[in-house]
């Protein structure tokens, strides 16, 4: 399965959930999408459709693929602690998802694409794998040649939420990965331990 480039508000309207954000339509059709969305009478899901529509709803808001995303729960699972929790903590980790973290880019894949691009470095070396798992004290920063770039500029400058795991020098325009986020303070609706349940069959 390719990375899904489609209609957004479609994927946000399926989960009922605006994983990319504020989204109007949603709002305004508050149903699943499709010819017989508002009216369709749906069957009570079972609990396996239930753990499957979670992962995949996690894989949307990251914007991994299955592979990835089994790989990761793989990792997460021979971590100690609390699998699901780990695995969210993973995900965070990935250099895509800091440099959305950190502002530079609005949605997680304008920084897929920043990263791809080569205009990203972690400790002074560019990085194009936006997979890449970035580490405790890791600084993720933007290659000299692009700090000018109007897409990273205006980016910066609309503002970004503060998080507690980045420490962000807006002089520097580079940011420091404290440590893996705690599970309170992720902000995406997921619930991961269906996900762990949903693997562990």
């Amino acid at each position: 399965m390719a990375r899904y480039i489609g209609p957004k508000s479609k994927i946000a309207r399926k989960f009922n959930d605006p994983i990319y954000g504020p989204d109007k339509f949603l709002e305004k059709k508050g149903f699943p999408p499709g010819q017989h969305g508002q009216n369709k009478r749906r069957r009570k899901q079972s609990e396996y459709g239930i753990q499957l529509q979670e992962k995949q709803k996690a894989k949307y808001t990251y914007g991994i693929l299955e592979k990835q995303f089994r790989n990761v729960f793989a990792k997460a699972s021979r971590k100690k602690g609390i699998t699901g929790e780990n695995l969210l903590k993973l995900i965070e980790a990935r250099l895509d998802n800091v440099v959305f973290r950190m502002g530079i880019a609005p949605t997680r894949a304008g920084a897929r694409q920043l990263v791809s691009h080569r205009h990203i470095t972690v400790n002074g070396k560019v990085v194009n794998i936006p997979s890449y798992s970035v580490r405790e004290g890791d600084i993720v920063g933007i290659r000299e040649k692009s700090k000018s770039l109007i897409a990273i500029t205006d980016s910066l400058e609309s503002g970004h939420k503060s998080f507690s795991w980045i420490e962000w020098d807006d002089e520097k325009k580079q940011g420091k990965f404290l440590n893996y986020p705690p599970r309170e303070e992720i902000p995406e609706n997921i619930k991961e331990q269906l996900i762990v349940e949903l693997y562990s069959k």
